[in-house]
């Protein structure tokens, strides 16, 4: 590479990827200092940046490691916070940031077998290592007609269930013809569920209209009484029932719906059963916690986040199958240009068919780094660690006389509210969330506006959440003394 060239040469690489490396790393000694939620205000940001691209560049990256500090960290909120409790977590460890970092510099693009065959077989290899993990059935192991895949999210693993069971439902037509010409189909969850079924469904072209969504119980467990009643009034009516979605561990409460009670009904329904474990799934790397997945031997498809709480950075969502024929009839097309000798010989993966997109990144690599780094036994202990922390958290807010409980908290998510009406529960929140000390993020349980506390940051410990209730207690206190 010559010296007047416009590209980095590897030495300026090297030397510009030390002065990166330890701005990341700082910015992880650091974070739990910074206000988790950024106070920049709307348009403020964009304001402070150029309005066009310079027309000469540079290859030193000081200049931009500047304006990081100066203009990019005040717009961030720091999911990477120890004091993030807000939503669900999505977590960036360190050797999953290393695997990323490998990845962006291998610039794979693994969209068939033989665009790089390591990136194929490393990722079903790490689908089979979590399956292991998690004690998950054989039938979505590799091997058999089962498998799974890296998605970048749970919603575009629930799309590819949606689009996997109208496959089969209405054998292939609707790829061909399109739905005009099919009994009209309807889908079944939980009140509780997650908005991307529904969004999965419009985008399948079933519509909001083909989602039935049941009630719950006093646990936000779906009513397999009121499923069953709507699934017959459905037939009766002249739908097609041809997907369930059940959730274990909502984004909500953190409900469970019964896979057991679901499987059956599937089963005896003929629906597909699709199981969202998106958040809680990574608990069952401890035996202990493996009841959560009784009854998924009834399941046509699973997944989970290992983005979330398995200590690897966004994007990766482990996607089971337990027979891919009908994903890969739903999302299967071979252009000329796309055939090969391997394919043809139909003994290798090509995961582009097992998705929406054509081209995929080779996300397999982070999973490796953290699954080597930490092993079976470090992920054991960052969730044991993690649900031991969200117990202290609840035994706390029962014993406050001013605080309340909403739903039960068996994993590391504890809802809570303070007693009094929703507009001293929302000034609390905001007021939190404004003073920087701490993030939380609220929902609506039995019509009551309701706080989510959440610990799965990799770098939360006891002193985090020590802080953050007591913060919470004085805040309350101001608030009612305000209310009063």
């Amino acid at each position: 590479m010559s010296e007047n060239s416009n590209h980095m040469s590897p030495e300026e690489f090297r030397r510009n990827g030390y002065a990166v490396i330890e701005w990341i790393a700082r910015y992880m000694e650091e974070v739990g200092e910074y206000p988790v939620m950024s106070r920049v205000s709307p348009g403020e940001i964009l304001d402070a940046l150029p309005a066009a691209a310079p027309d000469h560049g540079s290859k030193d990256v000081l200049p931009i490691l500047k304006d990081m500090d100066e203009i990019i960290l005040p717009g961030i909120t720091h999911w990477a916070s120890p004091k993030f409790f807000a939503y669900f977590p999505s977590n960036a460890s360190p050797p999953a940031i290393l695997g990323d970092l490998m990845s962006s510099g291998l610039g794979v693009q693994g969209m068939l077998w033989v665009t790089s065959p390591a990136a194929t077989e490393l990722e079903i290899r790490m689908m089979d290592w979590l399956a292991t993990l998690l004690q998950l059935p054989k039938r979505f192991h590799s091997g058999g007609n089962g498998g799974g895949v890296i998605q970048d999210s749970a919603s575009s693993s629930v799309l590819c269930a949606i689009l996997a069971a109208r496959e089969r439902v209405t054998q292939g037509q609707s790829n061909r013809e399109g739905l005009s010409g099919t009994q009209p189909l309807t889908a079944y969850s939980s009140t509780e569920a997650h908005s991307s079924i529904e969004k999965g469904l419009r985008i399948a072209g079933i519509g909001s209209q083909g989602l039935r969504k049941v009630g719950v119980d006093e646990q936000f467990s779906i009513d397999l009484v009121a499923l069953r009643a709507q699934i017959e009034a459905d037939i009766a009516a002249g739908f097609r029932p041809f997907f369930v979605s059940a959730t274990l561990g909502s984004t909500s409460s953190g409900a469970f719906d019964s896979v057991v009670g679901l499987g059956a009904l599937c089963q005896e329904y003929d629906l597909w059963l699709h199981v969202d474990a998106a958040m809680f799934g990574t608990a069952a790397a401890c035996p202990e916690y493996r009841w959560i997945h009784e009854g998924l031997e009834l399941a046509d498809s699973y997944c989970f986040n290992p983005h979330k709480w398995m200590l690897t950075n966004f994007d990766c969502c482990a996607f089971w199958v337990a027979d891919r024929k009908d994903l890969i009839g739903a999302l299967g097309i071979h252009p000329d240009y796309l055939q090969n000798r391997a394919t043809d010989s139909g003994d290798v993966t090509d995961y582009r068919d097992w998705q929406i997109p054509l081209g995929r990144r080779f996300r397999a690599l982070k999973l490796w780094f953290v699954l080597r780094t930490y092993g079976v036994e470090g992920i054991q202990r960052v969730v044991r660690e993690h649900v031991g922390l969200t117990q202290m958290f609840a035994e706390l807010v029962c014993a406050a006389p001013a605080f309340e409980l909403c739903a039960p908290h068996p994993f590391n998510l504890v809802c809570f509210r303070l007693r009094g009406g929703d507009t001293e529960n929302r000034q609390l929140m905001e007021a939190l969330n404004d003073s920087g000390a701490l993030y939380l993020s609220h929902t609506t349980l039995n019509d009551q506006f309701v706080l989510r506390f959440c610990v799965g940051q990799w770098a939360t410990e006891e002193c985090h959440v020590q802080e953050a209730w007591t913060r919470i207690c004085e805040f309350a206190a101001s608030v009612q003394s305000t209310a009063s």
